[in-house]
């Protein structure tokens, strides 16, 4: 089918946040800075700039990946350095003015374009990649996109970082907020990496100040790295530096201090809409499911397989299915088709189409564009799988002829494994014993008027696939809550959330309570703030 081009069907399985991988240059390593030095020497640094109402670089900065939202700040100012961060932090503080962070503007909710944000700090330029010898970690700063920061990694050392899959999306909220993609069953998630984080916070008497806190135990700022490791953005401070390297390597060698990167082994299949019925449905998304329950456990050796499972609307023809392993795990490749031996065993529809393909890492399918536009989107984490009662929810509106989107899916995509050997309080990343995450789109659209009908459809989907549990994924033996990089101001909104169970008992269940102290030792004054931030105790 032409519809199913492979580029186009990894596109849609990877909606959940898996570009183009863009070279970046490498820095770091004796050699990249000799090489430098011969062509003249190292670059200028990039000085800080203000752009104000009148400026034709303005109306760039009012809108950021989610297009629905727009502010009208005063002043953005694109910082070059730390120094930059402080001294506008401090300059908008003083005039008790409201202040915002964007580094690549990803969020999915408002949270840097309420009317009354008057300063955006701009941190896109400050987006340095390179091996700390120092700390013996590799560092990033926040304006560092996913697919620059992974081909520079992989280039200079062959690692990773189990990251967002999208290209685009820059490391400064999305490290914060936890960080996971396809390969954080094996590697855990990008917070499990985290060695120090520096960050700049505004104390009682107004003033910035910056603070490098780790994971040391004897560190007295290690609370504040604690809360770095899945908070969220917009909370404490503003990040202008990570440090990572995986905890209890011992080695001086960089290659062997992050995950190293794998040759993939990919499945694809699809099948038709036209000749799907709900039982079938029905049975192959709960034989998927029922297939991660048994093979998520730590240690497992079904967790080298990922897999994203993008059940699309039914104007976009077919439903699909990616899966992989890395090419060295041995057996892989009998793994990976026993997942689809399981899932669709019994389903009396087949299969439209059925392919398997060698991806190099760096290929440029193994990151996704993510394009901007109108967006309102909606996770959940599930502990094992939907109900039929709920499977059929789902298949009712994706088979709804009253909304018609390719672009609009429930995407389940398999977590769990190494993420799951880490205890829940050892990090602010809750979510350790997922198996699997739901990612729930109507797609990206361009026309305000289409608003209601787009947002209408997938807040009720949402609302009807949870309306036992009151319209949001409260934990019990299925639900594991809801991912806060994928941020939804309708977990704080009774006519949307009736379950009684606050939003951020969802996001960070018992670990609020820890972040709240957090948020009340260094950010007294309340300056980061948003619709879903942490509240001081």
């Amino acid at each position: 089918m032409a519809d199913l081009s492979r580029r186009r069907l990894f596109t849609r399985a990877a909606a959940v946040g898996a570009g183009v991988v863009s070279t970046g240059a490498l820095v770091g390593t004796a050699p990249a800075v000799a090489d430098r030095g011969t062509r003249g020497g190292s670059p200028p640094p990039f000085n800080p700039v203000t752009v104000q109402p009148g400026d034709t670089r303005y109306e760039s900065f009012l809108r950021a990946h989610n297009t629905r939202f727009a502010g009208q700040p005063d002043r953005v100012t694109i910082a070059g350095s730390p120094n930059d961060v402080a001294e506008a932090l401090g300059r908008a503080v003083g005039a008790n003015r409201r202040v915002a962070i964007r580094s690549g503007g990803h969020c999915l909710e408002n949270f840097t374009t309420t009317p009354d944000i008057k300063e955006i700090i701009e941190l896109s330029q400050l987006k340095d990649v390179y091996f700390d010898e120092e700390r013996k970690a590799f560092a990033f700063e926040p304006g560092a996109m996913v697919a620059s920061t992974q081909g520079t990694l992989f280039k200079g050392w062959g690692v990773q970082i189990p990251s967002a899959g999208c290209s685009e999306v820059c490391l400064g909220g999305h490290i914060l907020g936890g960080g996971y993609n396809f390969y954080s069953r094996i590697h855990g998630i990008a917070v499990d990496h985290l060695y120090a984080v520096e960050v700049v916070v505004v104390g009682a008497d107004g003033q910035p100040r910056t603070i490098v806190a780790t994971r040391e135990a004897n560190d007295p700022n290690r609370d504040l790295w604690w809360a770095h490791t899945g908070g969220g953005g917009g909370n404490f401070g503003v990040v202008t530096k990570y440090w990572l390297r995986t905890p209890g390597v011992d080695s001086t060698d960089p290659s062997r201090l992050l995950p190293r990167a794998d040759n993939q082994r990919i499945r694809t299949m699809a099948w038709p809409w036209e000749s799907m019925s709900q039982q079938d449905f029905t049975t192959l998304v709960r034989q998927y499911c029922q297939w991660f329950e048994r093979n998520s456990a730590p240690g497992a050796q079904g967790v080298q397989v990922w897999a994203s499972f993008s059940l699309s609307h039914k104007s976009a023809g077919v439903i699909s299915l990616m899966a992989g392993v890395g090419k060295s795990v041995e057996g892989g490749e009998a793994l990976l088709d026993g997942l689809f031996s399981a899932m669709t065993s019994g389903v009396r529809v087949q299969p439209s189409a059925d392919s398997k393909y060698d991806l190099p890492w760096l290929d440029r399918d193994n990151w996704y564009w993510g394009a901007p536009g109108r967006q309102k989107d909606k996770t959940a984490d599930l502990r094992k799988s939907y109900t039929d009662e709920q499977l059929g929810t789902i298949y009712r509106h994706l088979s709804d002829e009253n909304f018609s989107d390719p672009g609009a899916q429930v995407n389940i995509a398999a977590i769990g494994g190494k993420i799951n050997s880490v205890p829940k309080n050892a990090t602010a990343s809750v979510h350790r014993d997922s198996i699997l995450r739901v990612y729930f789109t109507p797609g990206v659209w361009r026309d305000p008027a289409a608003d209601d009908t787009y947002m209408s459809w997938v807040r009720n989907l949402y609302r009807d696939i949870y309306r036992n549990t009151g319209g949001v994924p409260v934990h019990n033996d299925i639900n594991a809550g809801a991912y806060i990089n994928y941020a939804d101001n309708d977990l704080a909104d009774p006519a949307w959330n009736t379950s009684g169970t606050p939003w951020h008992a969802l996001y960070y269940g018992e670990n609020y309570a820890r972040l709240q102290q957090v948020k009340k030792r260094y950010d007294p004054r309340s300056v980061f703030r948003h619709a879903l931030s942490v509240k001081p105790a």
